[in-house]
């Protein structure tokens, strides 16, 4: 199926995306038009809250087709992310055939195991889609690994096999974004399957361009302070360290909170959202949270643009 002129290229990709403010480098720009080109699934690697799902995201606006999301968890199994059938509706319809007597043991049998009872999760929706669309596969890692044998399967062929009816071919295969935190490694199987690309932190001057993207509203100055503070935050030994999600946050909580300049005060009220173990935030004590603004006011960059 012909790509529509948002994503007939690379260029178009990377504009498309600086415009529904995802701020990417041209390499994401590129993985995602090859993806797309190929018809092959986009495995996205990379640490909390880079950005990997948001992906989809965009991609759904961009296509302008419909967004089906699978989130991975431990114990996930076929009935939740393939199919089940509707037991319910089954047995009623059993009881209405018993006062009715109009249908044969046999032709009951056929009927309870048709498509009118089939209840569609997740991979069987995108599979059975009578329009195109986006399925994202999010955090892959937390599931098990025979749920990850399983994808085998349907990445491959794009189909899914329910014993009863027969085997299910895509009607428009699917553009997949798989993603990982990398918890655990997926096996090579899968990744041969995909294109890959591994999403790292962003640099300042890129993380500065998506939080005055995402909160246009934020003081330039204030910006740059959460900015420079999250990046140096990030260089300390964090069992968990904050993404950019995170900072987002802690921009708005700011705002929320009036605060237009960081002190120890207003940062140890608010490290609840940068941090979300208790080690971590009992780790950045006063003295610790002092030197992160000071070396902030010690460069140049940033004694500039503070407010008098």
């Amino acid at each position: 199926m012909p790509l529509n002129d948002a994503a007939s290229s690379v260029d178009s990709i990377q504009d498309a995306l600086f415009r529904a403010s995802y701020i990417s480098e041209r390499s994401l720009s590129v993985a995602v038009y090859l993806s797309l080109q190929m018809g092959k699934p986009l495995f996205l690697e990379g640490e909390a809250g880079v950005g990997k799902t948001e992906i989809a995201k965009v991609l759904t606006e961009i296509l302008g087709h419909r967004l089906i999301r699978l989130q991975c968890y431990e114990g996930l199994d076929v009935n939740t992310a393939v199919y089940e059938w509707n037991y319910t509706q089954q047995m009623l319809h059993i009881r209405l055939q018993e006062a009715t007597g109009e249908t044969s043991s046999s032709q009951l049998q056929r009927h309870l195991f048709s498509p009118e009872f089939l209840l569609r999760r997740p991979l069987l929706q995108a599979i059975d889609s009578e329009e195109p669309c986006v399925l994202l596969i999010d955090e892959l890692d937390r599931a098990d690994e025979e749920f990850e044998a399983f994808l085998l399967e349907l990445l491959s062929d794009f189909q899914i096999t329910v014993p009863e009816i027969g085997t299910i071919r895509a009607r428009h295969v699917p553009n997949v974004i798989i993603t990982s935190n990398r918890t655990r490694e997926i096996h090579d199987a899968l990744k041969r399957r995909c294109l890959y690309h591994w999403i790292d932190y962003p640099d300042f001057d890129k993380e500065r361009a998506i939080v005055l993207s995402k909160v246009p509203d934020a003081p330039a100055h204030l910006a740059d302070m959460v900015v420079g503070f999250v990046q140096a935050l990030r260089a300390r030994e964090l069992y968990k360290i904050p993404g950019i999600a995170e900072t987002l946050d802690w921009l708005e909580a700011l705002l929320a909170l009036n605060a237009m300049t960081l002190t120890e005060e207003v940062v140890h009220e608010t490290l609840g959202v940068l941090l979300k173990y208790r080690d971590d935030i009992e780790f950045m004590g006063r003295a610790e949270v002092r030197e992160l603004i000071e070396s902030l006011g010690v460069n140049e960059r940033f004694r500039a643009i503070q407010p008098a």
